[in-house]
């Protein structure tokens, strides 16, 4: 992962920092009051309608459904910055009551002049989430 000082990179790199250290606070404050966070993009468990979590509110209603239960792990192949944004290549590994999820995808993250983030994705297929017994 080349150029960390990228803007998308670090603020990208700080997001999971914070999961994989489970700090809420830390997390949401790296976020604008417009941002969206789209993980998996459309239609699933977490998202229903597929709109995605819009605002403060919706984004912390996200992790406290999504994120609070598990222990959270990135292992990430590459990342491309380009623009405003950085995409993230790699696994998110997920356990929570004693199962091990793990995803192949491709996650997004682009900032605001600010360095604040205004869109997280995650370009993840349900149906391909491997789910094992987490490991003691």
């Amino acid at each position: 992962m080349l150029d960390a000082e990228h803007p998308a990179r670090r603020a990208g790199l700080a997001s999971q920092a914070a999961v994989r250290g489970r700090r809420k606070a830390e997390w949401l404050a790296l976020f604008a009051p417009e941002a969206r966070v789209e993980d998996p993009i459309g239609i699933s468990p977490y998202d229903p309608v597929g709109d995605g979590h819009a605002g403060p509110e919706a984004i912390a209603a996200f992790w406290d459904m999504a994120i609070a239960d598990s222990s959270i792990d990135f292992r990430l192949a590459d990342s491309y910055a380009c623009g405003d944004e950085v995409a993230f290549v790699g696994t998110i590994r997920s356990a929570r009551g004693g199962r091990l999820v793990e995803v192949d995808g491709v996650f997004t993250y682009r900032v605001n002049s600010a360095g604040k983030i205004v869109a997280l994705r995650a370009f993840w297929e349900l149906k391909q989430a491997r789910t094992t017994f987490a490991p003691n």
